[in-house]
């Protein structure tokens, strides 16, 4: 039964022990580490998604997205300490649930890494041409810098055709990706301050011209949107927002390395968590404050072609409020006269962005990789080119398809998109801690979830309640993205699979290290 092809933990476990890492960080370092690798994209680029679902109630938004995401990883830091290998949630799932929910995972993580990569060249766009614009005064039709608008009763092209520098950034970081580029520890290090600067800065030029009556109406959609809509409100907001949280797993993953786990872990998560979400309160305050963040009409969502027109008819007008903004956060800037600053915040951007896709797409190859070796996916894809010993194939096929997404959709759908399979993801992850805690509750667990049976189902209700507050269009996504899985399981995974076909072995091949920390959000 293919419920029944569980890959035996142990031959999972036997690579890991042989490259066990020294454990030396402490829950200072483990705190930094996630504070830099969730502070990132999300921020930058959904903050005028957010206020057009929320308004300023985007402030509870983040509260929320950010409890969720503090139970879920508890349940992963859990799995992550006791199988410290490639494949993240993938693997796990293997190990647990089974073959056809782990392909499941696989396959959902896909609308993870790749569309969340597309979600980040589409963010980049957006401030390379602000920034653009300020510094030489060009700028490219908006036919040419933005794709169409959608929805479920259609497309409208009127507004953007295509985004040609989401593509340009897309391709180009796939073909240092292709060669074989990757981030030194000291160039992520810096790219991180960049970002934690640019957001202080922010904070400290607009917190001082905050006025109070931007904040009212406080929540203009709800909690959960008016009737009829979906995805709207301050929950539909959390859902989004949920994308600028989703880098904890760099503390998850690094539990092999870190001293005396079961305190520091937790530490470093709640820790890293907690400094996110006071940063991005701040950071969604002073943007409140300074220029409001009024939705332009109750109930529409973004990226859809009534709010494109709406937007188009304001800045016939002169104007472009925060909800229609490309580059939020430096428009913010521009329009109390700080127009250096927001084109600093804009430079920011577009120095850390394309850093953030290049760890997305390298992820994203990674877990293709583990399912080809696994023989779910045809093998010739985990194919290694003989000079630049880099998955070539699977890489360039996930960066044509990363380029296409960001070429045709906006921002907010995108990352909407991703969080989607992000959320499965988790909910596999907290499912799957609960089923080993009964089926092998004598596993040596370097990390324990506190609580776990309260904090699992938690993370579970959460994952749930966040993704029925996904716009209709994004929910769907997922099942229809999940039966092509499905078709692709039965017509070639199923047959091939190393597990079905009594294949356990370990692996040591280069790229069956440790997984690299999940791209801040």
């Amino acid at each position: 039964m293919m419920f029944g092809r569980v890959k035996p933990l142990d031959a999972i476990l036997a690579t890991a022990e042989k490259k066990s890492l020294h454990r030396s960080l402490g829950p200072v370092q483990l705190t930094l580490l996630g504070v830099g690798a969730i502070i990132g994209t999300g921020i930058f680029v959904l903050t005028a998604a957010a206020a057009q679902k929320a308004g300023p109630g985007m402030m509870w938004s983040f509260v929320i997205a950010g409890v969720v995401c503090a139970v879920a990883a508890l349940c992963y830091s859990e799995l992550a300490s006791m199988v410290p290998v490639s494949g993240s949630a993938y693997t796990y799932s293997y190990a647990v649930v089974g073959e056809l929910l782990a392909w499941m995972v696989g396959w959902a993580l896909i609308l993870e890494y790749a569309v969340a990569a597309s979600a980040v060249s589409v963010g980049w766009s957006g401030y390379f041409m602000g920034l653009l614009k300020s510094l030489t005064g060009f700028q490219l039709p908006e036919l040419l810098s933005a794709g169409p608008s959608w929805s479920l009763t259609g497309v409208d092209f009127s507004h953007g055709i295509i985004n040609v520098p989401a593509i340009f950034v897309a391709l180009a970081v796939t073909a240092l990706l292709v060669i074989g580029t990757k981030e030194s520890a000291t160039f992520n290090a810096i790219l991180v301050a960049i970002k934690v600067a640019a957001l202080t800065m922010f904070i400290a030029l607009t917190l001082p011209v905050l006025k109070v009556e931007h904040f009212e109406p406080f929540t203009p959609n709800g909690w959960f949107g008016p009737a009829g809509s979906s995805g709207m409100g301050v929950f539909g907001a959390a859902a989004s927002i949920f994308f600028a949280y989703v880098g904890f797993d760099a503390v998850s993953t690094a539990a092999e390395e870190t001293k005396n786990p079961q305190r520091n872990v937790p530490i470093g998560l709640i820790g890293s968590l907690a400094i996110c979400t006071v940063f991005y309160l701040l950071v969604a305050g002073g943007a409140i404050g300074a220029v409001g963040a009024q939705p332009t009409a109750a109930g529409i969502q973004p990226g859809s072609p009534e709010f494109a027109a709406q937007c188009a008819a304001l800045a016939k007008q002169g104007a472009t409020p925060l909800v229609c903004s490309n580059e939020a956060l430096a428009q913010v800037l521009r329009s109390i006269n700080y127009t250096r600053a927001g084109d600093l915040i804009g430079l920011a951007a577009n120095l850390a962005l394309p850093s953030v896709i290049l760890m997305m797409l390298y992820g994203q190859t990674r877990i293709f990789f583990v399912m080809a070796r696994d023989g779910l996916l045809p093998e010739k894809l985990a194919t290694v080119h003989p000079k630049w010993k880099t998955p070539h194939i699977v890489t360039m096929i996930t960066g044509v398809f990363v380029a296409i997404a960001a070429a045709l959709l906006p921002v907010g759908q995108l990352a909407d998109i991703s969080n989607s399979g992000t959320l499965f993801a988790f909910l596999m992850v907290s499912v799957a801690v609960l089923i080993l805690r009964v089926r092998d509750p004598k596993r040596v667990r370097p990390f324990r979830t506190p609580l776990v049976w309260v904090v699992a189902p938690f993370a579970i209700i959460g994952c749930v309640v966040l993704f029925f507050n996904l716009p209709v269009e994004a929910m769907l996504v997922l099942p229809v993205w999940g039966g092509i899985g499905l078709v692709v399981y039965f017509a070639y995974g199923y047959r091939k699979s190393h597990v079905g076909r009594g294949i356990v072995e370990t692996h040591e091949e280069d790229f069956d290290a440790p997984p690299q920390p999940l791209p801040p959000h």
